[in-house]
């Protein structure tokens, strides 16, 4: 099983969307046997569940993400654990004992008006967990 979190700087990147880097993480006999970083290439948005579908991907593990993008992920097949924050290895292991703290319903609604720079963080208006600010 191989599963990506959303990376940047050892946490989960909080905008699925403009993610630059993925972690993904080998799991053999519930445990992790290896992991490495994965740049996207520029991928963005809808490109991002083909860009994992072709490195075998089976689980997301994320901060806020779009219904377009949640639709994507599910039609090729890659389970998504969203609304996720901190530390990407800890969020892992938690999947893997089964104490990783999710929200099912997550959304990402910034798409309805303009930031107008770069450093936007999704976070900082309720996608993703509240209260998820580093």
């Amino acid at each position: 099983m191989k599963i990506a979190v959303t990376y940047e700087n050892g946490q989960i990147y909080q905008h699925f969307g403009h993610c630059q880097n993925f972690k993904i993480y080998t799991i053999d006999n519930g445990a992790i046997t290896s992991s490495e970083v994965v740049g996207t290439n520029g991928s963005g948005h809808g490109a991002l569940s083909s860009f994992l579908k072709e490195n075998e991907v089976d689980a997301l593990i994320c901060g806020g993400i779009g219904a377009g993008a949640q639709m994507a992920l599910a039609q090729v097949g890659i389970q998504l654990f969203g609304g996720v924050c901190g530390n990407a290895d800890q969020a892992v292991q938690d999947f893997l004992e089964n104490k990783l703290q999710f929200n099912p319903n997550v959304k990402c609604n910034h798409h309805d008006h303009e930031h107008g720079n770069d450093e936007h963080k999704c976070g900082e208006h309720g996608c993703g967990k509240h209260g998820c600010h580093h």
